[in-house]
């Protein structure tokens, strides 16, 4: 056996204790009103709405409307639009477009004392109020239109048949990109009259509901039922922009197909009765560790104790230009249930580590046979909870994540079943099984073999052996 020596454990241990510590705490520093956070802590942690209160909520076409992929995403695009214009800025938005499906998972306002997810789902499901306005004129304190622009309206959502992104040369012989615009008859007409009449003075808002999109200044006439709306775009912001006119003129209201809701008062007692027994299982854990393993008991639980360390590091985006994850109950109770997976690979280890023992074997034989003979066993119980959640993560997950992607092929016969808080249990569990690896196999190991060199830590009995 390779041995090692007893500086290794002093290593390893305070390497643990950084970490996990760091992981909790965080790092950051404050300069007056500024602090700058360069290492996130568990404070940081986004929690999920199951915890702080909100609405999940699948919405679909209404049966029998068959929405393409442009409908889709445009109706994704409307939805962004009104959860920024209701200052809802910590929102999710997925669009299956396989299931025709769109996925929003948004958090209670700060402050909110009244609850009413039925209302806010209406209003993200109701059909868009796309219009184009004379000037862009607004009232200071709300910022609604007002005046002119709230009194002349040249086109509505029903006017326009088609929003695309196309290029067009300009002035300076350069090609530039461009929103282009396609109307029906009767919005040909009145745009070539709006157009005629404000070419050269004057400015056509652009409105989704009650926020505006863009306010192009009118250059020309334009009569033949197609303009171009230009404004020095991106690919990117002119799709954008595309994809919310034509959300405008959807021919159909979304409908809900399901949703769950939740009060930020009973999402907190929740979470904390989550964390309350998860803390009295890793007492109950280490008492029954130590008791029944002695020294390869406490050796487990300083792994143990990393192991949730990474895992917290993992959720909370650690360094601070990573985003952290969305913890939700199920998410809680996925690094509760890896702490069991932990503890098992530990418990395999130390009970081959006894049976050496008692065949006769030497410590460092025993030592160095015990972590041989489990490391089958560990690998194959690890890999198939691997594989559990990896399928969690991709049949409850967002549905162009990586996992999602990769296992569509299994997934086609299923119907909706997106939810937030399977996913984070999926991805706690899996990152509590990954670490467990480096932990339990690694750290444990390294840390066990360097204490055995210790002179006094070399009778057996600490090990499961004889006096």
């Amino acid at each position: 056996m390779k041995r090692v020596g007893k500086p290794v454990f002093f290593i390893v241990l305070l390497l643990i204790v950084a970490i996990t510590t760091l992981s909790f705490t965080g790092f950051s520093i404050q300069h007056g009103d500024i602090k700058t956070t360069y290492i996130k802590g568990a404070n940081d942690i986004r929690w999920g709405i199951d915890i702080r209160g909100g609405v999940d909520v699948t919405f679909s076409p209404p049966e029998g409307q068959d929405a393409t992929r442009e409908e889709m995403a445009a109706a994704e695009s409307i939805i962004k639009v009104r959860m920024v214009s209701q200052n809802i800025t910590d929102y999710e938005v997925y669009t299956d477009y396989d299931k025709n499906r769109i996925i929003v998972r948004f958090p209670w306002k700060e402050g909110e004392t009244e609850f009413n997810p039925e209302k806010a789902i209406r209003e993200l499901g109701e059909t868009a109020l796309l219009t184009f306005r004379e000037g862009y004129e607004t009232d200071p304190v709300t910022g609604l239109y007002s005046g002119v622009t709230e009194s002349t309206v040249i086109l509505e959502g029903k006017d326009v048949e088609s929003a695309t992104v196309g290029t067009n040369q300009n002035s300076a012989g350069n090609q530039e990109v461009v929103v282009v615009l396609k109307l029906n008859g009767d919005g040909a007409t009145k745009f070539e009259e709006a157009t005629g009449r404000l070419a050269g003075t004057g400015n056509i808002s652009i409105w989704m509901d009650q926020t505006m999109l863009s306010a192009p200044f009118v250059q020309s006439k334009i009569a033949g039922g197609e303009a171009v709306i230009t404004g020095n775009f991106t690919v990117k912001e002119a799709k954008e922009l595309a994809d919310r006119i034509n959300g405008g003129a959807l021919p159909f209201q979304l409908q809900t197909d399901n949703y769950n809701s939740i009060s930020p008062t009973l999402g907190q007692g929740a979470k904390d009765a989550m964390v309350r027994a998860g803390l009295i299982a890793f007492i109950a854990v280490a008492v029954f560790m130590i008791a029944l393993y002695r020294l390869p008991g406490v050796i487990a639980m300083i792994g143990l104790t990393g192991q949730i360390g990474l895992v917290i590091a993992s959720i909370s985006g650690f360094f601070a230009p990573f985003s952290s994850f969305t913890l939700t109950l199920p998410g809680i109770a996925g690094i509760i249930l890896s702490i069991g997976v932990g503890v098992d690979a530990n418990i395999i280890t130390a009970e081959r580590i006894k049976e050496e023992l008692r065949t006769g074997k030497t410590l460092d034989g025993a030592l160095s046979a015990g972590y041989k003979r489990a490391f089958t066993a560990i690998l194959d119980g690890n890999i198939t909870v691997i594989i559990v959640a990896i399928i969690l993560m991709g049949a409850f997950g967002p549905p162009k994540s990586f996992f999602a992607t990769l296992l569509t092929p299994f997934f086609f016969m299923f119907g909706p079943s997106t939810a937030g808080n399977i996913y984070s249990f999926g991805y706690t569990l899996l990152m509590g099984v990954l670490f467990n690896f480096v932990m339990s196999i690694y750290a444990s190991r390294l840390l066990l073999r360097s204490a055995s060199r210790f002179g006094p830590l070399r009778n057996k009995w600490l090990y499961g052996g004889e006096k």
